[in-house]
């Protein structure tokens, strides 16, 4: 019985430091990002150990399995089984500190592929104490299989295979993917949580004044039905957790706004990721450049992704002339999606379909895409006919056409609004370039401007439409709230045609930084040469004040805006 104990203690033990080995070892950056977060300030505070994150990870991970493997062939057994002691120690105690404080929410025990808690990785680890001792009980009783050299020679092999194996997945990607964002993983669909998900369960401790004394009453949720004074909710509990989508964390954030939706609904989406762009591989964003500008000639969408600040993905568009835009995302989650910073990954309808290390970049996957794969042709064809309507009367300057240019613009509103209802703003990546602007010329040439602003500001910072556009309907929308514009596009005219015709551009706020706010939103012009383009080269500059500009517009009696 004694023999057969230790002998299964053996198997079992030296089985599952190779599969825990193993698995780390196909992503030994994934563990150093783990690593990385034990030894960050929060936890073991032990900062300066961050570094180096990535070599222990290795040595660990490499250890691990060669004393899964020496254990199970019996090379060198003492000093094995005392290594063993000593890992199991430290990582029980390891355990056992994140499960009692809280601060590491998973060990990284088997990394992404099985996912316990800290009190599971505990008792995990309290059960490998346990076989582990009983190897020392036994240890009489362990016996090596075949001779000296062969022993040896099977542990040799296991690191060199090791060594090998981790050579090869740090310089392309993980062999298994064990991940949230696998190929073939569709973003939106794991992202969505069913309606009929469970919800958490929790449990409400109410505070109330009765008969002149403070008294707790908990329930699920439920007001209190009791006589007496409420004071507060003094304390809430989860009892039972409610449904979590595989994919929680994913955002595209400009500013304060997400956009993540709008851009994972394009047709064919590639991704250019870097968590972090002073620890990136800085060479590879000259390929990836071209690769964007090749990408967008054959009709991608191509877009950044990166948790650095906007100063550090400013100069890095620059010095590589990277022109794309890039979205703000936690850093976890950028690091999880693809381990390479920077990495790539191609969608095709919110589905990953590839992702390449920057040293594989060659084998991106890209063709030209024809028409029907771009767009959504039906929708393409009918904003073609509603930009030919929109232009049908206002192109000819006959005013006794006007009302049949209203009741033109009132259908074309009605059927923009619906649509950007259904399904967001319909820009370029849906419809094209030309039919991409329509719905903007149908908004700018109605009154409902302010409804649409947030639409058309989605889709300029999502690279839908030009930005330029939402600066000019922008600008439109201030001074018809009486307010200062900010890139100076519009103007009133006094007396068309009369020898006291008057051309006034509205008031700006910032006036001396205009032009830098212009150059950044994509107007070629400076203010001073757009003014001359519509007023002509001696048209002189005179700015008003806004109670000036707005006298002047209360006044205006058959003038044009």
């Amino acid at each position: 019985m004694k023999l057969l104990i230790t002998n299964l203690s053996r198997i079992v033990v030296g089985v599952l430091f190779i599969i825990s080995g193993f698995i780390k070892l196909n992503d030994p950056v994934g563990f150093s990002f783990k690593l990385e977060e034990y030894f960050s300030e929060p936890v073991l505070n032990l900062p300066w150990l961050e570094p180096h994150a990535l070599g222990i990870a290795l040595f660990v991970v490499i250890l691990e399995v060669l004393l899964g493997v020496a254990l199970l062939v019996g090379f060198r057994l003492k000093l094995t089984r005392w290594i063993l002691l000593g890992m199991i120690v430290f990582f029980t105690f390891l355990t056992l500190y994140s499960a009692v404080t809280g601060k590491v929410t998973d060990c990284g025990c088997f990394g992404d592929a099985l996912k316990l808690t800290p009190w599971q990785s505990f008792y995990k680890d309290v059960a490998l104490l346990v076989l582990i001792l009983i190897l020392f009980w036994g240890k009489d009783l362990l016996k090596p299989l075949g001779g000296k050299t062969f022993r040896s020679g099977i542990t040799a092999a296991a690191l060199v295979a090791c060594v090998g194996f981790a050579y090869h997945v740090l310089n392309h990607l993980p062999a298994i993917d064990f991940r949230a964002y696998h190929i073939g993983t569709n973003i939106p669909e794991d992202k969505s949580v069913p309606e009929d998900a469970p919800k958490p369960v929790i449990e409400y401790d109410w505070k109330f004044r009765i008969d002149g004394e403070e008294k707790i009453i908990t329930t699920l949720g439920a007001f209190p039905e009791v006589q007496g004074e409420f004071i507060e909710v003094a304390e809430t509990r989860e009892i039972e957790p409610g449904y979590e989508p595989p994919i929680h964390d994913f955002t595209l954030e400009r500013g304060d706004t997400d956009y993540a939706d709008a851009l994972l609904a394009r047709k064919n989406l590639l991704m250019i990721i870097s968590y972090d762009l002073d620890r990136s591989h800085r060479e590879a964003f000259a390929s990836l450049a071209r690769i964007a500008d090749s990408a967008t000639s054959l009709g991608y969408s191509v877009i950044g992704m990166s948790a650095s600040s906007q100063a550090q993905v400013d100069a890095i568009k620059e010095e590589y002339n990277l022109n794309i835009p890039f979205y703000f995302s936690d850093q976890t989650t950028l690091k999880t999606i693809v381990r390479s910073n920077p990495g790539v990954v191609r969608l095709e309808a919110g589905t990953i379909v590839q992702k390449l290390h920057y040293n594989d970049l060659d084998q991106l996957q890209l063709r030209e895409l024809t028409e029907a794969e771009r767009y959504d042709l039906p929708l393409k064809k009918a904003l073609d006919s509603v930009l030919v309507l929109d232009q049908k009367y206002r192109s000819t300057g006959n005013f006794g056409d006007w009302g049949k240019q209203m009741q033109i613009d009132s259908s074309n509103i009605h059927f923009v609004d619906s649509l950007i209802a259904e399904r967001g703003y319909p820009g370029k990546s849906l419809v094209g370039d030309k039919a991409g602007v329509a719905a903007w010329y149908v908004i700018q040439h109605s009154t409902r401007i302010d409804n649409f602003l947030p639409a058309i500001k989605e889709a300029a910072e999502t690279g839908e439409l030009p930005y330029r556009l939402y600066a000019m309907m922008l600008d439109r929308s201030l001074m018809d709230r009486g307010l200062h514009q900010r890139y100076g596009t519009q103007a009133m005219s006094f007396g068309i045609g009369s020898p006291q015709e008057i051309n006034v551009i509205w008031p700006i706020e910032d006036l001396e930084g205009v032009d830098e706010r212009r150059k950044a939103a994509g107007f070629e012009q400076t203010l001073e040469e757009q003014v001359k383009g519509m007023f002509g080269e001696a048209y002189e500059l005179k700015y008003y004040t806004l109670e000036e500009a707005q006298e002047m517009r209360d006044l205006l009696m058959g003038g044009t805006k």
